[in-house]
């Protein structure tokens, strides 16, 4: 369970957000949507234990966390909105880096079956900076095939993603709240889940 309770953020001297509250339970998406600037990105970070809210607090699996806490770090895969690809590695090279930042351990046989799950079996071998800016972000969310953490804060994963795309994600997440897991996502578009597992924030 992830619990925020009346969270708060500035930037500066100017507030982003205030009073924000929501409760997931194992199984739950959160989506959030709102303006440039509004505090997204922020809350996303916040709820990754990578940056530290202004008032409130949050609480994960019913136990409240300390600013940059250990345990919610270790329990988070946060995504940021830039694909963070290294243009001379190639797409498999980049998806082993990724995954190893969040500690995940991958051969060969892994790193080709997650990106063949994102379409890419073509291009694994071809450095980023041939790809399209799908392709790039295609390359950027396989790691979701291969990182096990129970919450997952995805910031505009849909970005650059043509139909198909969209579907994988939208798959991917769903496999993973149909495990227990638990997402809070920043986006702009509709992700097709199913009936009762999203719930949804906008930030003014």
């Amino acid at each position: 369970m992830l619990e925020a309770l009346a969270l708060s953020a500035r930037r500066g001297s100017a507030a982003l957000f205030d009073a924000v509250s929501f409760r997931l339970e194992p199984g739950q998406v959160l989506l959030l949507s709102g303006p440039n600037g509004s505090g997204k990105t922020t809350l996303l970070r916040i709820a990754a234990g990578l940056t530290e809210c202004a008032g409130g607090w949050l609480e994960w699996r019913g136990v409240r966390t300390a600013p940059f806490d250990a345990g919610l770090r270790s329990a988070a895969l946060f995504i940021g909105h830039a694909p963070a690809l290294k243009d001379d590695f190639t797409a498999e090279e980049n998806l082993a880096s990724l995954a190893s930042l969040h500690g995940a351990t991958t051969d060969h046989a892994a790193l080709v079956a997650a990106l063949s799950v994102w379409s890419l079996s073509g291009q694994r071998a071809l450095p980023a900076r041939v790809l399209s800016q799908g392709q790039r972000r295609r390359t950027s969310l396989a790691r979701l095939q291969l990182v096990s953490r129970p919450l997952w804060l995805l910031d505009e994963p849909a970005a650059a993603l043509d139909a198909a795309g969209a579907a994988t994600l939208a798959d991917t997440l769903t496999a993973h709240l149909a495990r227990g897991g638990i997402a809070v996502i920043a986006t702009h578009q509709d992700l097709p889940l199913g009936a009762g597992v999203g719930r949804s924030l906008r930030l003014a």
